[in-house]
């Protein structure tokens, strides 16, 4: 899984160094809204998140936990975070 995150969050820092158009990642770091919107997503995420927990969908509880986890890499890249930040405060609570 390390490696799948660091493959994402790659991309996630090349879509924002890059902007390609046709891309759902660069929209985010380019629109005016795009913190807002990802901040949105998470609070939007985390609600569905919580509802397919509580119908005990697996499918439902693994998609809306990438989309969080998505949404959360983004976040970090626009505050100039990194995983290494991430596993870092998690390496501190162990």
């Amino acid at each position: 899984m390390d490696d799948t995150l660091e493959s994402l969050f790659a991309v996630i820092e090349d879509r924002k160094e890059t902007l390609p158009e046709d891309s759902y990642t660069a929209s985010l770091f380019t629109h005016e809204k795009g913190e807002n919107a990802v901040l949105e997503k998470l609070g939007e995420e985390s609600t569905e998140l919580v509802l397919a927990a509580k119908d005990d969908d697996r499918e439902e509880i693994a998609a809306e936990s990438a989309d969080i986890v998505y949404h959360l890499l983004v976040l970090l890249s626009m505050k100039g975070m990194d995983l290494e930040d991430l596993e870092a405060e998690l390496e501190s609570r162990r």
